[in-house]
């Protein structure tokens, strides 16, 4: 009796101790898994092309399937070997964050960030070129935005553009770039498909694990 009576209260103390317990089954916390790894989620705040707080995002926490984590944990592994470390701007995005994606490209006259983020694309154009869609991989769990940083400084490499960068000079296969500039793309891109992961030909940044498990399956709850 007394050794039941302990194991019932080992497991409500794991429970409790817990973060992920709220999570759909298969979903963590990546720092849980990878403590080194910066996190900076751009739609928590208004650094984005849309320029305000994007619906959903409500902590600074990033959320990916567990298979996904796995595979980007063995990158930063890899990736610390060379004095680097991942930083990621989202990952898990819930469907309400799409959402309001196709709400504010609906309001042709809402070009607030245009210079900063798409100043060669028209808006009505941003969904016609893929740059953005009404159904994200993202939302699946297992697809990541991602850049290179310097673990000694925290500084990101130069990929030649900024993240979110809609425009022919974020697709991987632009080579109008400096040696420099080539390299970390090469590197990212190696080191990334190394590892598991496919890119998204027009974001340097996007990732999305092979043989993913919620493929096709688009999640909304709450990032918190």
């Amino acid at each position: 009796m007394h050794k039941l009576h302990y194991a019932v209260i080992a497991l409500l103390f794991l429970i409790s101790t817990r973060s992920d317990t709220h999570l759909p089954q298969g979903f963590v916390y990546v720092k849980d898994h990878i403590p080194t790894i910066e996190v900076e989620l751009r739609y928590l705040c208004s650094d984005n092309f849309i320029g305000t707080h994007i619906d959903g995002y409500e902590a600074e926490k990033c959320i990916l399937s567990k298979s996904a984590t796995l595979a980007l944990k063995k990158v930063q592994e890899d990736l610390k070997k060379q004095g680097f470390g991942i930083k990621i701007f989202d990952a898990y995005r819930p469907q309400r964050a799409v959402d309001h994606f196709r709400r504010w490209a609906r309001d042709l006259n809402d070009t607030l960030m245009k210079q900063d983020y798409y100043p060669n694309v028209a808006k009505k154009d941003l969904f016609r070129l893929q740059y953005i869609a009404t159904q994200s991989r993202h939302s699946s769990g297992s697809t990541v935005d991602v850049s290179i940083i310097n673990l000694d400084t925290k500084k990101e490499l130069d990929m030649g553009s900024s993240y979110d960068f809609f425009g022919e000079i974020s697709w991987v296969a632009y080579q109008n770039l400096t040696k420099t500039q080539l390299q970390n793309r090469k590197l990212l891109q190696d080191i990334m498909q190394k590892n598991g992961f496919r890119n998204y030909p027009k974001e340097w940044w996007h990732f999305t694990l092979r043989g993913e498990p919620y493929r096709n399956q688009y999640f909304d709850f709450s990032i918190k």
